[in-house]
């Protein structure tokens, strides 16, 4: 395969191709691209990266503050007829116990993730959102908490909420379908998708790498939809097993397809947020590093009570003590030091939003 010479050409490829070649260049690069080949990529999705965000690395403060779930997603620990889940909620004082923790730790972004938990009304969380806002007011607030109306989305956002995720999982239908119960449609996760960037959040997407079912052709049809929707975040991860699941008995991936196309992603949408997630550095001891090697810029180490890092079992040896916790900052701090990147505690906006200023929201 001919492949671009340059950075910024390989770009402008990568943003017209269309469906048979996207899927064409992942195939050559995950079984027959050459050392030398793979060594490229890596270098344009660092220029690209360097191009917006210089070496900056951003660190967010993840909260995961409840495990339950009303969904029952074939892949998924949380799912709701697992009758094996421990279940957990903060409240709402814990919340922000956590934060007041992060802050005096230096950091300037809080990710509540949690289950599609209906506990956590509009006015809850709206309260909780709002109480952040007021007390750490130069802070950043992300939500990751699922499928809601385009109404809640934008009562969240009035309150404070600066930033969403929403990972889509995969953009292909019957792909889809494979993976989810009958009651969630992608149809709607795409829906969801377009209101937070209509609303005005610095809206995230992503999907799961090697899932069941995943070929060539639904990770096409993912670059495809990303490359439409532009989100301000992307986040993916290699798809590992869980013990409660249908899917308990899959192979858990290596790092390698992961940093692969973490780095096609850098290069088709240089701008994105691109997380070298917990699930990388699950799978290899140095994922992290190598995910910012390959074109990620964003960490996020666990705030979360102690007690409660095991409960939140979205897939099974998830990484909750050591560097992937806040009490070793420090050391994951100087691993990304000694890899060649600097640690940034800042609120980390998207490039476009740093460059006019991104509003407080709060």
């Amino acid at each position: 395969m001919d492949l671009p010479k340059d950075a910024q050409v390989f770009s402008n490829w990568m943003n017209t191709a269309g469906k048979k070649e996207l899927a064409g260049v992942i195939k050559h690069f995950c079984e027959d691209a050459t050392a030398e080949e793979q060594s490229a990529l890596r270098l344009f999705a660092g220029e690209l990266r360097e191009k917006h965000y210089e070496k900056k690395v951003y660190f967010r403060g993840l909260i995961e503050f409840s495990s339950y779930c009303k969904n029952d997603c074939y892949y998924c620990g949380l799912r709701k007829s697992n009758a094996n889940a421990k279940r957990y909620r903060l409240t709402e004082a814990e919340i922000l116990d956590c934060c007041r923790m992060g802050h005096e730790l230096g950091f300037r972004t809080f990710v509540l993730q949690s289950g599609e938990d209906m506990y956590f009304t509009d006015a809850r969380l709206c309260g909780i959102v709002s109480g952040i806002k007021e007390r750490f007011p130069d802070c950043a607030v992300t939500l990751s908490i699922g499928e809601r109306s385009f109404d809640s989305y934008q009562r969240l956002f009035d309150a404070g909420a600066d930033r969403y995720l929403l990972r889509h999982e995969t953009a292909e239908e019957e792909h889809y379908r494979k993976l989810h119960p009958p009651g969630l449609s992608l149809k709607n996760r795409k829906r969801c998708l377009y209101d937070l960037k209509e609303i005005g959040y610095q809206a995230g997407a992503g999907f799961m790498v090697q899932s069941p079912f995943q070929s060539y052709d639904t990770l096409a049809e993912d670059f495809l939809f990303l490359r439409e929707l532009e989100p301000h975040m992307i986040g993916i991860g290699p798809f590992i097993p869980q013990k409660d699941t249908r899917f308990r008995g899959c192979p858990t991936p290596s790092s390698e397809r992961t940093l692969i196309l973490l780095s096609l992603l850098r290069i088709m949408l240089p701008k994105a947020l691109l997380p070298a997630t917990t699930a990388l550095g699950t799978v290899d001891p140095l994922g992290r590093e190598k995910g910012l090697k390959a074109g990620a810029n964003v960490v996020m180490p666990n705030l979360s009570p102690v007690a409660h890092r095991r409960d939140y079992a979205l897939y099974d040896d998830k990484i909750c003590t050591g560097e992937e916790a806040a009490e070793c900052l420090y050391c994951l701090s100087g691993r990304i030091a000694s890899a060649g990147f600097i640690p940034d505690f800042s609120r980390g906006d998207h490039a476009d939003l740093q460059r006019r200023g991104a509003p407080s929201c709060g």
